[in-house]
This record gives structure tokens, sequence and C-alpha cells, in this order.
């Protein structure tokens, strides 16, 4: 008897027709886009692709002129768009953003964290200061925004997305270079995802990672026209080649969207084969 009521509550999956199952996988519309720090090279890239997908979109960082500007430029393009100003060193300015978007848009449905600096010191040079503000930007705001943003997401009783920009360095470490904040907190921060993926499942909320190696924007200019470090990088790029902007754009969107409902505390290595590799 046992065994014929389990086999009863089996489900069979009926053949599908992949045109239908596979339209509206990639839909934004009627969600609301959070990015902190989506006005940089790559979280604009983001904000755009958000936007063409559907979702409305609001962007913050400290400075807020700047913010103000790629709304303006995404609301002349057609699209639903905010800026504004926040420090993501201070808990209460997270929070008050988190509550502006919320109450501008009436919903938070997906919170793109592209929030990260470096401050390169070797290791016998390590300051606490500087130490100590990598922490606060690169992993202890992504706890409180995590945090701000799941208020909403709880409440509204929809689900949600939770994306966090990190990096390869999360995974690897680089050699001659001081990087022991920046790869310490991106570290950190891949278990940040697999922990609130944990707490938020039961609500429906997933948590991921996007993790680009070097993205050729103004932030690693200065890296890049070393001839001697773009060598080093491209030999160990199995795809030959340094990350563009766009290609950090469609495994970010996949994350925020309804294709990735299933997946919850991973992290996706955009990263031309390096991690692959190493």
């Amino acid at each position: 008897m046992a065994k014929k009521k389990a086999k009863a509550a089996l489900r069979i999956t009926p053949k599908l027709d992949f045109g239908k199952a596979l339209h509206g996988l990639f839909d934004l519309k009627g969600q609301v886009a959070y990015l902190p720090g989506g006005y940089g090279g790559i979280g604009e890239a983001i904000a755009w692709g958000l936007a063409q997908q559907g979702a409305k979109v609001a962007i913050s960082g400290r400075d807020g002129k700047k913010a103000d500007a790629l709304a303006a430029a995404l609301r002349k393009a057609g699209h639903d768009a905010i800026g504004l100003a926040m420090d993501a060193t201070k808990v209460a300015s997270i929070r008050r953003s988190a509550n502006t978007v919320a109450k501008h848009f009436g919903r938070l449905d997906i919170l793109m964290n592209c929030v990260g600096i470096h401050i390169e010191e070797p290791l016998a040079e390590v300051t606490e200061k500087a130490f100590d503000q990598v922490y606060r930007v690169n992993l202890k705001s992504a706890m409180f925004l995590a945090q701000a943003v799941a208020k909403y997401q709880v409440a509204g009783k929809r689900g949600g997305r939770q994306i966090h920009l990190l990096s390869v360095l999360s995974q690897l470490g680089l050699r001659n270079r001081g990087y022991s904040a920046y790869c310490s907190t991106k570290g950190g921060l891949v278990m940040l995802i697999k922990q609130h993926a944990m707490e938020l499942a039961p609500q429906g909320i997933t948590v991921n990672g996007v993790a680009p190696t070097f993205v050729y924007t103004d932030m690693i200019r200065h890296v890049m026209e070393n001839p001697a470090f773009r060598k080093q990088l491209l030999d160990r790029i199995p795809l030959g080649r340094i990350a563009d902007p766009k290609d950090v754009v469609a495994p970010s969107l996949f994350f925020a969207s309804p294709g990735s409902s299933f997946v919850t505390g991973q992290v996706l290595y955009v990263d031309g084969g390096i991690t692959a590799s190493q």
C-alpha cells in the first residue's frame, strides 16, 4: 500500500513544447532591479541589459551625479530608471537607498550588487586603514545590501533575485601583486552568497554570483596599458582575450531572470577558461 501511494505521488513531466517553454524565461517586464555601484563600466552595461529586458532600474553609488546621468540616459532611451546617491560604507545609507527604490517603484525584486573597490598593497605594506576600507565596500556592504533588499522581497511574497558581482580572484590568488584585501573579501563574498541562498530559499529568493576575470574598463585601464602585465594576463586566458563588459551582461541577466529559478548559491566564472586551467 505504501509503495502504491508513493507511486501515485510521482509527477510525470509532459512532453514540452520548447517554443512555449522558453517564452518569457528572460522577460523582466514589471520587475524592479536595484544596481548599487551600477554606473561603473560593468554595472552600466548590466543596467542597460536589465532595462532592455523590461526591468525598471535604480542605480546608486557614492557619486549621485553619475547615477543620475545614467538614469537620464536610460529614460531618454524609453526605459524607467532613477539614480540616487548611496554610501556603501554606511549601513544607514544602504537602508535608505533600498527604501527609496521600493517606495518609488512600489516593489523591489532584483538586487544586482556591482559595488567593489581595490586598493593594492604588497603583504609587507598592507595598512589597517586600506584593508578595512576594502572590507567595508566589498563584503560588509554586500551583507547589508542583501538584508535591505530581502526585506522587500520577503514582504512582497513574489520571490526575487540577488546577484553579486565577484571576480575570479574570489577563487584564485594573483602572483606578484598586492591583492590580499581584494581576494579575501571577494572570497568571503562567495560564502555569503551560499549562506544567504540557504536562508532565503524558503521565500523563493535565489542568491548567486557572477565572477569575471579582468574586464576592460576605466578601473583597470592603467594595468592593461602595461605591456608586460597585459601579455602575462593574455597568456593565462585560454580564450586569448580580455573580457568586455558585455561579456558579463548575459550571465547576470540569466541569474536575474525566471530562467534561473532553480539555481541558487552558485557562482558563474566568466573568465575565458582561467579557473578551469589553474
